[in-house]
């Protein structure tokens, strides 16, 4: 008998409510492959630092989770900090490998998200794809950091069988010296055009929206404080998670009109969309963000609710319902854009077609299988 096809993804997603491209992709899969099997290999829990922090508690959950009947996740542990060499990533790397053992996967597709498992990639031997879904190569990092972090890059560019990015600026870069596949983000436009209740932590009045991660690199915090002056009663409600240095989030949580929620479940992100007066992408156009294709797009467009985008990468070939303004006008765009809607709440569907998880998900299924034929053929 031929044993079912299984599939080790090492992400730098956690697996929770709050489904991101990988998490997203991987439910797809293991719709669209009846036998697949899958390890998820979540960001590893950094055990020295957290013991640091005094946050490192048993409710942080299992190291291995089964969450669904053919899925699952690893959490694995880091014992030893970077510094010390390379002790820490081939720990990882036998972490996996024993829970691959574990589980019964037999020659499994490894697909990674997360560049520290480069050389556990070439240790491994699997058919390999290195999916690139951030420049962070271009990010804010200690130079440490940054050092190792384009030796794994470069490696996975190099020797694996298959590389995948998510925008055309990454598809730039990485495809200078190989051919890449351009598999960009998508949206589940049925869950984003369902009308949902308005969600009780929105606030009352006048709501600008932003969704998504709250990171120095990607959000222009100024913009932000400009908006909240130009209008005190708007309320500017952040929903994502905060990476923000400390400074920086004070800064927002001192603006009495501005709401950061943190992250919410995916299935309920739309809600918000639709109840929010404007959207607001006050993002940076830099070189990080330009490599970037914003799932927030695709959410945009489905939610159909008046956006205003300062000219970045995923929005400025978008029309109707985004407007795109540049940095020196987009409070005004903004509060044009909401005087001319008004208030009223509604939920304007977009007609233009916009491409699913569904499409995306069939795209890599494909690249998958040609990678797993052509290791087998070796």
């Amino acid at each position: 008998m031929t044993a079912a096809p299984s599939l080790v993804v090492c992400s730098l997603e956690g697996w929770g409510d709050v489904r991101r491209r990988i998490r997203i992709l991987v439910d797809e899969l293991v719709g669209l492959e009846q036998t697949l099997r899958v390890l998820y290999v979540a960001p590893a829990i950094d055990v020295p630092y957290e013991l640091r922090r005094g946050t490192l508690h048993p409710e942080r959950g299992p190291k291995l989770e089964q969450v669904h009947p053919r899925i699952h996740v690893l959490r694995p542990r880091k014992w030893a900090p970077r510094l010390l060499g390379r002790y820490a990533d081939r720990s990882l790397g036998r972490q996996v490998e024993r829970t691959v053992t574990r589980l019964g996967l037999v020659d499994p597709l490894l697909w990674l998200n997360d560049a520290a498992y480069a050389r556990f990639s070439m240790k491994a031997g699997w058919p390999t794809i290195y999916d690139v879904t951030d420049d962070w190569l271009l990010a804010t990092l200690v130079p440490r950091q940054l050092k190792r972090l384009v030796t794994n890059d470069h490696l996975l560019v190099a020797r694996s069988d298959a590389v995948v990015v998510c925008s055309p600026e990454l598809a730039r870069t990485r495809g200078r010296s190989r051919a890449v596949e351009l598999i960009p983000n998508g949206v589940d436009v049925e869950l984003f055009r369902t009308p949902q209740p308005r969600p009780a932590d929105l606030p009352p009045g006048t709501v600008a929206l932003y969704v998504g991660s709250l990171h120095q690199d990607r959000v222009d915090i100024q913009l932000l404080v400009d908006l909240a002056a130009a209008r005190p009663a708007l309320q500017i409600v952040l929903v994502g998670p905060d990476s923000l240095p400390a400074g920086l989030t004070a800064q927002l949580e001192s603006l009495g009109s501005v709401h950061l929620l943190g992250a919410r479940p995916y299935d309920q992100i739309p809600g918000y969309f639709q109840h929010a007066d404007v959207v607001v992408i006050p993002h940076l156009v830099n070189p990080f963000t330009e490599s970037l294709d914003p799932i927030k797009a695709y959410e945009c467009v489905a939610a159909g609710r008046p956006t205003v985008a300062t000219p970045v990468a995923g929005f400025r070939e978008l029309g109707s319902p985004v407007t795109v303004a540049e940095r020196a006008d987009f409070v005004a765009t903004t509060l044009a854009t909401l005087d001319a809607a008004g208030a009223s709440g509604a939920v304007t569907v977009a007609a233009a077609p916009v491409a699913t998880w569904s499409d995306r998900a069939g795209s890599m299924n494909a690249l998958m299988h040609r990678v797993r034929d052509a290791g087998a053929s070796r």
